[in-house]
């Protein structure tokens, strides 16, 4: 993927942690590189920045930019109520 990282809410970032430290199984939507909407489940094993972008990595190695994300359980991501 060669465009620019949008970096995530910070509401939307925490609630990622914290589905990984509790190891919850998840819904995640995020779209694809054709820019189409996918829908996995698995449960969030990592949140990390690499090479000036945040991603996820799923239980079954599955590995997400996180300005890709759609949906977390069927809803949108939190948004910062600065940015909204």
């Amino acid at each position: 993927m060669n465009q620019q990282y949008t970096p995530i809410s910070c509401d939307a970032h925490d609630e990622l942690l914290a589905r990984a430290t509790l190891k919850r199984e998840t819904d995640l939507t995020y779209a694809n590189e054709q820019g189409e909407s996918v829908r996995v489940r698995g449960v969030i094993v990592d949140v990390y920045s690499r090479d000036g972008a945040e991603y996820l990595r799923t239980d079954n190695g599955l590995t997400i930019r996180l300005d890709q994300l759609q949906e977390l359980d069927g809803a949108p991501l939190p948004t910062d109520p600065a940015t909204t």
